[in-house]
């Protein structure tokens, strides 16, 4: 069964997961989620100004509780909202 492409949630959690040099990556959790390991996307919020914000998920992982966290290069704060979209992957041969 195929995940939705979208869904709505709220950030619940944010960590820094590494920083080197000038790149910084940060691990989200997330109220809800449809994104599984392996999963790239976006995560969609409004600021305080009324502008869409559009973070790329550059990966999710699985950690040793089974929680799911969403690495990306910019953090959003706790209680946050927002709209969550899953990259679909190419379309896949059938194996017969």
């Amino acid at each position: 069964m195929n995940a939705p492409a979208e869904f709505s949630a709220s950030i619940t959690d944010i960590q820094l997961e590494s920083r080197l040099d000038d790149e910084v990556r940060w691990r989200v959790a997330l109220s809800n989620t449809a994104f599984q390991p392996g999963h790239t996307g976006v995560l969609e919020a409004i600021s305080r100004s009324g502008t869409r914000i559009q973070i790329p998920v550059l990966r999710v992982l699985l950690d040793t509780s089974g929680d799911l966290w969403h690495i990306v290069e910019k953090p959003l704060a706790a209680g946050t909202a927002v709209l969550g979209r899953i990259h679909q992957p190419a379309a896949t041969t059938k194996m017969k």
